[in-house]
């Protein structure tokens, strides 16, 4: 069911800063199915990482509302997970503290703890690992443990925030293929911020392509290659056709920014 997933109705941010006030988000409204993966993508600036928060809870909309299951989203919600692109384990936990950590904070009994920290280990690759410490740890492992310690609380939508953003590509594929295969076992609601087109087509069923600020949603594409798409399907004639699509909408919109920021460049200079 629709309600089931996340609701956004004409949600718009706007920031005060010095002298003036900035429109972030504008009117944005759209539908995330349940257990589906929708990812965005907009040039730097765009609003993508607000949109991400007010869903999230973690930051208010100035206007329009935000429900996930037919709930509306007035702050953190433990059935939100989120993961960020910045390391954001704990360097004094092990791989099973950070792993628990966010089951320990709302209230999770320690031998279920125990069991579903287990579990989301298993499930992200790292068993064998549980008593490492993050320096002993590749970028990718960290944020694999930033993933295992989100799944663990078991919520029902997934936010990821440009999660690969500082991992080499090779890393960034495997880790992909990872999160997608995940997402077809768990049946979590996925919505993911990314940079890369050509990693937004890989994982998604559907892309949201942002304007240059004020972000607002310009174009939604259906992602319709196989489920069970892998690396390779990046040589197909499909693939490239949607890549075409998504970066004709983003080009111009980059080069609009790119204007924009010259202009303001020139006048406080």
């Amino acid at each position: 069911m629709e309600s089931q997933g996340i609701q956004i109705e004409n949600v718009s941010v706007v920031f005060d800063v010095p002298a003036a006030k900035v429109t972030a988000v504008k009117d944005v409204t759209q539908q995330v199915p349940h257990t589906s993966f929708v990812s965005i993508v907009g040039p730097s600036g765009c609003g993508k990482s607000t949109l991400l928060a007010v869903i999230s809870g973690l930051q208010k909309a100035s206007s329009g509302t935000v429900s996930v299951a037919g709930r509306p989203v007035t702050g953190p919600d433990p059935k939100i997970g989120v993961v960020f692109q910045e390391d954001s384990t704990l360097p004094w936990r092990t791989v099973e503290e950070n792993v628990a950590f966010a089951m320990q904070i709302i209230g999770i009994s320690k031998d279920a703890r125990r069991q579903r920290a287990k579990d989301a280990i298993d499930l992200v690759g790292l068993s064998g690992f549980e008593k490492s410490y993050p320096s002993q740890l590749s970028g990718g492992m960290r944020q694999r443990v930033a993933l295992a310690r989100t799944l663990a609380v078991q919520p029902e939508v997934v936010l990821m925030d440009e999660p690969f953003a500082a991992l080499d590509q090779q890393t960034r594929l495997f880790l992909g293929a990872e999160v997608r295969q995940i997402w077809a076992r768990t049946h979590q609601t996925i919505v993911f911020v990314t940079h890369d087109i050509s990693e937004a087509i890989l994982l998604s069923q559907q892309v949201w392509v942002m304007s240059y600020r004020p972000g607002t949603i310009i174009d939604v594409i259906d992602i319709d290659l196989p489920d069970d798409r892998d690396a390779s399907v990046v040589s197909t004639p499909r693939f490239n056709e949607l890549h075409n699509r998504i970066w004709g909408s983003l080009q111009a919109e980059s080069m609009r920014g790119f204007k924009q920021q010259e202009a303001h460049e020139k006048v406080t200079t």
